[in-house]
């Protein structure tokens, strides 16, 4: 990977970050718990719970995946950073600009 496309993903991944981060911020917002003495029907307080446990869902995934941008960014000036973690292999630029977190080639990302 040459020095001007390690730069253009640092920004790619910084911007993701910024993304993932008010993201998270929202997601945090729709989880807070339900008070029991809020005025909703059974149903309406069966339909909040439930979109509440979907977005924590979301909420862990946002934070995985920032978790990973960030590891991207202290590993992008390591001598290994872009090659899969399974076989080895180049990872493609357009791949790596498209998801920055990926650690997997495509053929070993389906395998998995």
């Amino acid at each position: 990977m040459t020095k001007e496309e390690k730069s253009m993903l640092l920004l790619k991944i910084n911007e993701k970050i910024l993304q993932a981060e008010a993201e998270i911020a929202h997601l945090e917002e729709t989880t807070k718990p339900i008070a029991p003495e809020n005025a909703l029907g059974r149903i309406s307080r069966m339909d909040a719970i439930n979109n509440k446990g979907v977005a924590e869902a979301a909420l862990r995934s946002s934070r995985k995946k920032l978790n990973k941008l960030k590891l991207a960014t202290s590993m992008i000036d390591q001598p290994g950073f872009g090659n899969c973690t399974m076989c080895k292999q180049k990872i493609a630029t357009g791949r790596l600009m498209f998801m920055p977190e990926s650690q997997r080639c495509i053929k070993c990302a389906d395998r998995a």
